[in-house]
């Protein structure tokens, strides 16, 4: 992997603060960045905010104070329909839940951000099977989610993320339902992105082996984020 720039984050995060309804804080002044060409593993223990802080950056929740700036625009200041159109464009998500749309063969949920950008429909499915290929699910573009295994829909999700090139890729448990070798596959797709293209990852695991191929890992609790020292 690259050394990062610390001069040009991809990704910004100022002084934020999130609580839950109840008014339990996850965290207060919470500070990070990721570099273009970085790969930063998030830790802590359950109920932490780790999940709640990937959703904040991507711009699916809203934080109650702080700030976000991924390649220098402010989340703060964008409308629904200018998030949406930054997350097409800058962002590819992992989700720990999947989100595979059940109607859509593999391939047709992969081409979904290709689609989005309108690519040519041929463009889109042949970039689609080659990303499958990828993940370990080659030969299996025509098939529909319900034939597949837990697993096998966490490899279709990552291979959407994936596929578009996203400048910032972030990753909630990505590895969780995965066997060892499928998951050591993976994160070598998250490496090679970074290696390729120069995204910046920020990938949640609750797995030290996953956090291991990372360039930094951080530890998340109520104060913000602090370097995870490996004990």
């Amino acid at each position: 992997m690259r050394t990062p720039s610390p001069a040009s984050p991809l990704l910004s995060v100022t002084s934020l603060k999130k609580s839950v309804p109840g008014g339990r804080v996850l965290f207060d002044g919470l500070d990070m960045a990721v570099a273009p060409g970085e790969f930063v593993a998030i830790m802590g223990e359950s109920g932490a905010g780790k999940s709640t802080l990937l959703n904040l950056i991507a711009g699916l929740d809203t934080a109650d104070s702080g700030s976000i700036a991924i390649r220098g625009t402010v989340l703060d200041g964008l409308d629904d329909d200018a998030r949406t159109k930054l997350r097409l464009a800058a962002i590819g998500f992992v989700f720990q839940a999947f989100h595979i749309l059940p109607h859509l063969t593999l391939a047709q949920n992969v081409a979904l951000p290709l689609v989005l950008q309108h690519m040519k429909a041929r463009e889109a499915e042949e970039r689609a099977h080659a990303m499958l290929a990828s993940a370990g699910l080659s030969g299996r573009g025509n098939d529909f989610p319900r034939a597949l295994s837990g697993g096998e829909l966490q490899r279709v999700a990552i291979a959407r993320a994936l596929v578009h090139k996203p400048a910032l890729i972030l990753a909630d448990e990505p590895t969780g339902n995965l066997d060892p070798e499928t998951a050591a596959r993976i994160l070598e797709l998250f490496a090679t992105a970074v290696r390729e293209s120069g995204a910046g990852v920020l990938l949640v695991t609750h797995s030290h082996v996953a956090a291991a191929v990372a360039d930094r890992t951080l530890l998340l609790a109520r104060s913000g984020l602090r370097e995870h020292d490996g004990r």
